[in-house]
């Protein structure tokens, strides 16, 4: 066909027309020519409809361009002028659908839009099939909650380390997105612990039913949150810092013996009781805490088996760990049989591992 001369005939008689009705049908007429050939046009014929429409479409009405866009974005060699100019537009019902299919759009213009338009925009190019790290980066910093929730549930977003981290943080208090976000295949494991320490238990039910094999490592991580607020709570007690000071006063002289803890027990101080048994078995306070508070002894017979101490000795942490309420006989045996039974390389393992556990645990927080 005489491309040049047919288009640019009808382009010159729609603009000296002077009218709007012209000038609009011309643009259709123009539009449903080069869709009807697209793929066979070269890209000098592109360019060529690119130069007409974008004259035909400047100063028409919001409808349409509105109609002009939706008509382009899914054509894979859409005119690139137009493509763009559309892109930009400040109306959503004109950018929308350019923003969120077009594969015309390169990288910058995508940045420059996420960076500069509204919150309806950014939530168009969350949508897009394949996003780059690049541009979800500004989505994440300036999108709004719906933003973030919808580029966290597109499996064709890419994010770099600080965009995932910005997400995490943003989660805290919002379960759709924590949800989402947490489901994610790519999501690193030091950014998924962390956003397990500060999800809702609903958050965490739903993602241990959907990923059965991280159901231990989501409890490890809350076992985890837990003693670090109550480490928090310990180091703030007025009672902790002065029982703490004279005890690891007595350990660092490598005078912190059985009988200290003997002494502590029988006379109910808790704080010293805790912080010693603490010392002795190399754990922080925080665990030695929880392992007196616990309904359930076995924690505290490891760590006092781990201490070296002896029977006589850890009945009375045990009778302390009580509080006010009576140990019946029964018990006490029972918690015996245990203890016995308990070798000393058993209850130094199981507080290497914790150890361990808790040391990978703060390298990937």
């Amino acid at each position: 066909m005489d491309a040049r001369g047919s288009l640019i005939g009808d382009l010159e008689r729609a603009i000296a027309s002077g009218t709007i009705e012209r000038r609009v049908a011309s643009l259709w007429h123009v539009t449903d020519l080069f869709i009807t050939g697209a793929t066979q046009y070269s890209d000098e014929q592109v360019s060529l409809f690119d130069d007409v429409i974008t004259r035909l479409a400047a100063q028409i009405e919001v409808t349409a361009r509105a109609k002009l866009a939706r008509m382009l974005a899914p054509v894979a060699n859409a005119p690139i002028n137009t493509i763009k100019a559309l892109a930009g537009d400040e109306d959503i019902e004109v950018a929308g659908p350019v923003l969120a299919r077009s594969e015309r759009l390169d990288e910058a213009t995508l940045r420059t839009s996420a960076a500069s338009r509204s919150q309806l925009h950014l939530l168009a190019i969350s949508k897009r099939r394949i996003l780059s790290e690049a541009v979800t980066d500004v989505l994440v910093e300036r999108g709004d909650s719906r933003v973030a929730r919808a580029v966290s549930r597109n499996a064709g977003a890419r994010f770099s380390d600080a965009g995932f981290e910005m997400l995490v943080k943003r989660s805290a208090g919002d379960d759709v997105l924590a949800e989402r976000l947490g489901l994610r295949a790519d999501l690193p494991r030091h950014h998924f612990m962390r956003l397990i320490a500060c999800a809702s238990d609903t958050v965490r039910a739903k993602l241990a039913a959907a990923n059965p094999t991280a159901a231990e490592e989501i409890g490890f991580v809350v076992a985890e949150v837990v003693g670090k607020i109550r480490a928090e709570a310990v180091s703030q007690s007025g009672d902790y810092v002065a029982a703490r000071e004279k005890v690891e006063a007595l350990h660092r002289a490598g005078a912190l013996t059985e009988a200290n803890v003997y002494e502590y027990a029988k006379a109910r101080r808790f704080e010293e009781t805790v912080t010693a048994l603490a010392l002795m078995s190399g754990v922080p306070i925080d665990v030695a805490e929880t392992a007196m508070l616990d309904d359930q002894p076995d924690m505290l017979l490891i760590l006092a088996k781990a201490s070296g101490l002896s029977w006589t000795t850890v009945k009375f942490v045990l009778l302390l760990r009580a509080g006010g309420h009576s140990v019946s006989a029964h018990e006490l045996e029972a918690a015996l049989v245990s203890y016995e039974q308990l070798g000393a390389e058993n209850a130094h393992l199981a507080v290497r591992f914790y150890q361990r556990r808790r040391r990978l645990a703060e390298q990937s927080a």
